[in-house]
């Protein structure tokens, strides 16, 4: 959750900002911090580039959290979540990230510790999941699933 904060302000964006105007706020930040404008300034032209990267990295973040992008991979995400079994599972800062048996990899943020120990002691760790975490938390695919 903090890092969805964190991208949000940096690209002073707000949690109901569509695709459309991600883009449009991506495409302004990228003209103004491109390191190619800082010619013979070699000081603004390293914190260019990493401004830069930064943009880049909270763009291609926000987008695959985005109600669009999920939209879109809602009929792949329900496959996985209702057809394979958890193979590992590892939780840090409030986030809860699940590798599959198909080999697809999602992050859940914002799972408070009493949740995570809940689904930790779950005896059915995929049904607890289904119930609590799956549809109920901000998630994003981490690696595609390979065919």
């Amino acid at each position: 959750m903090k890092r969805i904060i964190e991208y949000r302000r940096l690209l002073d964006i707000t949690p109901d900002t569509d695709l459309n105007g991600l883009k449009s706020t991506y495409r302004n930040l990228i003209k103004e911090w491109h390191p190619d404008k800082f010619v013979g300034d070699d000081e603004r032209k390293a914190e260019a580039e990493d401004k830069s990267k930064s943009i880049i990295e909270a763009y291609h973040f926000l987008v695959s959290i985005a109600p669009e992008t999920k939209a879109f991979n809602l009929e792949g995400y329900t496959i996985t979540t209702n057809t394979s079994t958890i193979d590992d599972y590892t939780y840090k800062g409030q986030t809860l990230k699940i590798t599959f048996q198909d080999g697809s990899v999602y992050e859940y943020f914002g799972i408070p510790k009493n949740i995570y120990n809940k689904f930790m002691n779950s005896s059915t760790l995929l049904r607890f999941a289904r119930r609590h975490i799956f549809y109920s938390y901000t998630y994003r695919n981490v690696t595609k699933q390979t065919a």
